[in-house]
């Protein structure tokens, strides 16, 4: 079995098949106090030690059958955690099972959990808990085997103050007083399908939950919930057209969550619980793109996994895939067109914030010694689109293409995958059209870094108005801007004024007189669709509108999706003038961001973490 270079677990040797979870969230103190019990397959004979994944968890006792269990823990590495080496009172063989349970305590700086005060929340009553463990941060909540080639199932009893409710990635089963503190409710969880650890989520607050579907409900507290219901509505037939195009949805319930504008992702993909940040709420379409991309994922990724986070094009590159499937099923072909170009884009950005030669623009790159929150960017998502829709003008189009995805999906469910068992059962799938396989340059596409080496000719249609626009006012001179109307933008739908301001963001900077022009006649200040409120204010910013500044870091600080809060911020650092401004607004916000959020600006700004606590 391939080694995890994030991991430390031993899971060549055992590999854990179940997590039984006893969580008690403590508010006040920030923790949780926890005991988890990991049924544990051995993998080899004469097997008495095994280490699991923690990071910051102060671990209290650890038994194996109900016999105490001794265990230390390992040197401290920077992002990796603390190895937690427990050697069992027993030899055991291969094929025998045994139980190991670990007492412990989280951190209040654990990187899994974000602890929200009540002031961060939109009901201002109630404090508020959510995790997100992708890629290497569920050691720091629970202590297990953490890397995605390991899947188990897991139950879970969760004892919260009983005016707040708890949800998890997984079946609700009830719930109770808890025996122990008769203010406090013990809710239950079961998930029967095996899952990497990653994909293990809870939230806990103030939440209400309206029916949305058959099979689906939204959560979130009260001041969103009806807002949500509503703009969530279409849920179902997207899971549906997600079924004909990749084969039954096996997790029994699909519901989304609404998070506080903290979340730092537009969307995490945990199982019959997709998280959704409220950046989604603007009353458009833009919101369906996460949820089909969130959807999809219940087949690439959770279904069928990576197996490290070297491989992770094969859950964003096919979900991207999947995802644009379901556009082209609900849209048009024109549609999944238009949006594979803005995603040639995105990667175009992705390839130039990293550099062309940087390894970590390799589809496949090594994370040797590297932090995957690091190497986090568009490249999985964009370069695995690419290849795969290249694939699919090679090997017969996209009904014949995606037969190969659904098959794979079929093959590999329940499993994880590196992308040479992913190759190989293309070339065994495909066996007829070997020859063709045999002209794509794999080495380039896999392990080169840069853009691909082929560039699909996507049909321009639907893009051919905003490049017109964005070309009009490019070439535009002072004595022209009388030209514009209210009109321009009227006939473009809000992918495609998205894509209008994106192609003005590729260009030089605007001179101030035509960005100024540009509010006037558009009145972009006034939408609230986060995409073009996002671009928008860049550009403007960019083009050094002094009025723009305060917009750009109230929208960096209102709410921390990463891929809006760290591009306006660097926006503002690289204003010259409002360079000390950008470093002022973001120490005075950095206590409330999220942990990975805050940690990424704080590297884009360059600030020290010595000076940034004394700021």
């Amino acid at each position: 079995m391939s080694s995890d270079p994030c991991s430390f677990s031993s899971f060549a040797r055992c590999v854990t098949k179940h997590l039984n979870l006893s969580l008690h969230v403590d508010f006040d103190r920030r923790v949780i106090k926890a005991k988890v019990e990991l049924t544990v397959e051995v993998l080899e004979d004469r097997f008495s030690a095994l280490t699991l994944d923690t990071r910051d968890l102060k671990v209290i006792s650890v038994s194996a059958n109900g016999q105490a269990a001794t265990f230390t823990m390992g040197p401290k590495h920077s992002f990796k955690g603390t190895p937690l080496e427990i050697t069992l009172p027993f030899d055991l063989s291969r094929g025998q099972h045994v139980i190991v349970e670990v007492t412990y305590e989280t951190s209040p700086s654990a990187t899994a959990l974000q602890w929200l005060s009540p002031e961060q929340t939109a009901g201002k009553k109630q404090p508020y808990l959510f995790s997100q463990c992708q890629a290497h941060h569920c050691r720091s909540m629970i202590a297990c085997q953490d890397s995605p080639s390991v899947k188990h199932t897991y139950y879970a009893q969760v004892s919260v103050p009983k005016e707040l409710v708890a949800v998890m990635s997984a079946m609700r089963d009830g719930q109770e007083v808890d025996p122990q503190d008769k203010s406090r409710i013990v809710y239950k969880f079961r998930q029967p399908v095996p899952m990497p650890s990653y994909l293990i989520a809870i939230v806990v607050g103030a939440l209400e939950s309206r029916e949305i579907g058959p099979r689906s409900r939204v959560w979130s507290e009260k001041e969103y919930v009806d807002k949500a219901a509503f703009e969530f509505s279409e849920t179902e037939v997207m899971l549906k057209t997600a079924e004909g195009l990749a084969g039954p949805y096996v997790w029994g319930q699909y519901d989304i969550l609404v998070l506080p504008p903290s979340f730092p992702y537009g969307g995490m993909e945990n199982p019959c619980l997709t998280f959704a940040t409220p950046t989604l709420l603007a009353g458009d379409k833009s919101l369906s793109n996460v949820i089909a991309h969130e959807i999809s994922h219940s087949w690439t990724g959770n279904l069928v996994t990576n197996k490290t986070w070297e491989h992770f094009w094969l859950n964003e590159g096919h979900t991207v895939y999947l995802e644009r499937m379901i556009g082209r099923c609900m849209e048009s072909e024109q549609f999944r067109q238009f949006k594979a170009m803005g995603g040639w884009k995105d990667l175009q950005d992705s390839v130039n914030t990293f550099g062309s030669n940087n390894p970590l623009t390799n589809l496949v790159p090594s994370l040797q010694d590297v932090d995957p929150d690091d190497a986090f960017s568009s490249v999985p998502y964009e370069k695995g689109f690419a290849l795969l829709y290249h694939l699919e003008e090679l090997l017969g189009g996209p009904e014949v293409f995606m037969g190969f995805v659904k098959s794979y999906i079929q093959m590999f469910a329940y499993s994880s995958v590196t992308s040479e068992e992913w190759k190989n059962y293309l070339f065994t799938y495909f066996k007829d059209q070997v020859d063709v396989l045999n002209k794509v340059d794999w080495n380039a596409w896999m392990f080169t870094p840069g853009m691909p080496p082929v560039k699909p000719q996507y049909d321009t249609s639907l893009a051919d108005a905003c490049i017109a626009l964005s070309q009009r006012w490019i070439k535009a001179k002072d004595q022209d801007l009388s030209g514009f109307k209210q009109s321009d933008l009227k006939s473009l739908s809000s992918h495609q004024v998205v894509e209008f301001l994106s192609l003005l963001l590729q260009e030089d900077p605007l001179p101030l007189t035509h960005v100024k022009k540009m509010q006037d006649v558009y009145d972009l200040n006034s939408f609230m669709n986060s995409e073009i409120r996002f671009r928008w204010l860049r550009l403007c910013v960019r083009s050094r509108w002094e009025e723009a500044v305060p917009m750009a870091l109230k929208m960096a600080t209102d709410q921390g999706r990463m891929k809006f809060t760290r591009p306006l911020f660097k926006e503002v650092f690289n204003f010259d003038k409002f360079h000390d401004e950008a470093l002022r607004v973001f120490a005075a916000h950095r206590a409330e961001m999220h942990p990975v959020t805050a940690g990424l600006v704080a590297k884009d700004l360059k600030v020290d973490a010595k000076v940034s606590t004394s700021l």
